[in-house]
């Protein structure tokens, strides 16, 4: 396993912010950067996944063939789906067993769910196509797109690099523009978060984890870029501390440019998750030292992200449904948040256990076995 880093440190810290930020209303929320901050987990997860597919291009992908490359990006895009249908038909589960052993059947209308047990043939179908998503499970269809398009993204940086910018912004432009979406069925609607919008700050991330481009300006002008992050953290702190958004009927067109829409990146939000970047860049080593054991933890959720977000977007489920049950008190809270990461560090660990046991019992015959420190 590799050892604890800044993109793995980052992740597991969205993570868990993205776990307790799932449970609207917990005590703990107020807590987590979105509470002083104009964009949120989202941002940074899209960025940080952006960044981790330029290092294995990079890296153990570098050798591979166009063909080869869009196997290996192709199969963990089908992870993905998996993953998601997976998650998706537990989580409508633990709502109907909610429903049932408390009953409240007013929890089947819980986050979009209700199609499921009102028009079960059309909304299954819906969610096979991933047409149909639940409310704070519609993270993961915007990264089985990410990543269905990531060997375009790839194979463009590879073979005409100075087009992959320009094309992201030309799409996140007339996105704004149009506002093109994914429809939604069989209710109608969009996508919550549009992919034809958040593949730019995927793209960013992916240029911003090279040595070359805006990565080579960026690392050139680091302190200057720091610097000017300031004012549009503490102009995003004192927004959302406030909780304004600009009302659409009072900005010009397209008006997609000047509010703050998650679903769409609007420009506010994609500056400002910029800026976070810019301003902890670097950030890491300082932090390790000042808190070197969270920094492992962290680490290792980064490290099982998939995993982890799982099992912790599951766990935010459970929490809402306790949170009902018992009134959200802030010892209640408390023991959901803790018990939250004590389970996504579980999971973790069993990922890695699994990984390093799968790779001791691949060994040939005879060759040495481990010894108990490399399996630590």
């Amino acid at each position: 396993m590799r050892t604890p880093n800044e993109i793995d440190f980052w992740r597991g810290f969205a993570l868990i912010t993205i776990f307790v930020n799932h449970i609207p209303g917990i005590y703990f929320e107020r807590f987590t950067f979105r509470s002083i901050s104009l964009s949120d987990s989202a941002e940074l997860f899209v960025l940080l996944a952006g960044w981790s597919m330029r290092l294995l291009i990079e890296g153990p992908a570098a050798s591979y063939s166009p063909g080869r490359l869009i196997l290996r990006l192709g199969s963990r895009a089908v992870t993905l789906y998996i993953a998601q249908t997976i998650i998706t038909e537990l989580a409508i589960a633990m709502l109907a067993g909610a429903a049932i052993g408390l009953d409240a059947p007013f929890l089947l209308d819980w986050h979009n769910a209700s199609a499921v047990f009102q028009e079960p043939v059309e909304a299954h179908v819906g969610l096979v196509l991933l047409t149909h998503q639940l409310g704070y499970f519609n993270i993961l269809p915007l990264y089985v797109i990410l990543m269905t398009c990531a060997p375009l993204v790839a194979l463009t940086y590879r073979y005409a690099r100075p087009l992959l910018l320009p094309a992201s912004l030309a799409l996140y432009g007339a996105t704004l523009v149009t506002g093109i979406n994914f429809p939604t069925w069989p209710i109608e609607g969009s996508w919550f978060l549009n992919p034809f919008a958040w593949q730019l700050i995927y793209v960013l991330g992916f240029l911003l984890a090279g040595g070359d481009g805006i990565a080579a300006f960026a690392r050139r002008n680091r302190r200057w870029l720091r610097l000017a992050a300031v004012p549009i953290l503490g102009l995003g702190a004192a927004v959302a501390i406030l909780n304004y958004s600009p009302e659409p009927i009072d900005v010009p067109d397209p008006k997609l440019f000047f509010v703050f829409d998650k679903t769409f990146l609007s420009p506010a939000r994609l500056i400002h998750a910029l800026a976070l970047a810019a301003f902890f860049a670097g950030s890491y080593q300082a932090i390790a030292r000042w808190m070197p054991r969270s920094c492992v933890y962290l680490a290792m959720l980064g490290r099982n992200s998939l995993n982890v977000f799982c099992v912790a977007s599951l766990l935010s489920l459970a929490g809402q449904i306790f949170r009902y049950v018992y009134e959200g008190r802030i010892a209640g809270d408390a023991m959901i948040v803790m018990i939250g990461i004590i389970i996504m560090g579980f999971v973790a660990w069993v990922s890695e256990w699994r990984d390093r046991l799968r790779e001791s019992t691949a060994k040939p015959q005879g060759s040495p076995l481990p010894s108990p420190a490399s399996l630590s």
